[in-house]
Formats: structure tokens, C-alpha cells, sequence
């Protein structure tokens, strides 16, 4: 059996790191994808004559080294890769409703494109073509 996720895609806000009473580092981030958008079975054209497209966010988690580095590097609209896993979770509001979530844990982030400037000053390089 396999639970694997990935995403290419831009960063829609900056990361929000954290860390656990126990140590624990963690970094939340919500990773945006695009795909054409479609109308009765077919892409069609916007107003400005593109291919229309429709947007989902994802939440994704990181945590430890991995969440580090994504804090310390990571922007909002940069391109990433993000390779995980889907992880559920529910839990009771405090009314006592069943609440449900899903979220990517990430095992591995790519930086396809450099962030803002100074956030990225001793970033890894990326290789570009």
C-alpha cells in the first residue's frame, strides 16, 4: 500500500514556524496549484483570453530539520515541489461538534524558484537551465 503525495506549486503565504513544548520543530505552510478549469467537460478561455484555471490550496507540515529550513527559506510565491504523505486527523469543537481536517506531511521540499531577497541569503543553490 502506498500514501504518497506530490505537489508542484507556489507558496501562498509565508511559512509559520513553531515549536512544541517538547522541541519538536514544526512549519506550517499552504502550497497553491493550479489547473485548467473546465465547463461542461472542456477548458474554456477568461475574459483576458487564457485558459481558465482553478485554484486549490493545500496545507502542508514539516517538521524538525526539514521544517527549519523551510522557515528559514521559504516565501510566499515561491515554487516548490513537496513530496508526503496525506494525513487525516478529527477531533471535537469545543461545542462538541466532529471536526475533520487533511493536510500534507512532507517528507522532502524542493525550492524551484528563490524566495524574497534577503530571506534567502546561504539558501542552497538551485540549479537553473
Amino acid at each position: 500500500m502506498t500514501n504518497l503525495v506530490i505537489l508542484v506549486g507556489r507558496i501562498a503565504r509565508d511559512p509559520e514556524a513553531r515549536t512544541t513544548q517538547g522541541g519538536t520543530s514544526i512549519t506550517s505552510m499552504s502550497v497553491v496549484t493550479d489547473r485548467p478549469a473546465r465547463k461542461d467537460g472542456k477548458t474554456y478561455k477568461d475574459e483576458n483570453g487564457y485558459t481558465a484555471k482553478e485554484s486549490e490550496f493545500h496545507r502542508v507540515t514539516c517538521f524538525n530539520g526539514l521544517g527549519q529550513n523551510v522557515a528559514k527559506y521559504c516565501t510566499k510565491g515561491q515554487l516548490v515541489t513537496v513530496e508526503g504523505r496525506i494525513h487525516y486527523t478529527s477531533w471535537d469543537d469545543k461545542d462538541g461538534v466532529k471536526r475533520y481536517g487533511c493536510e500534507i506531511i512532507a517528507d522532502k521540499v524542493d525550492f524551484l524558484s528563490k524566495g524574497r531577497s534577503s530571506a534567502n541569503e546561504g539558501a542552497p543553490d538551485i540549479d537553473e537551465d
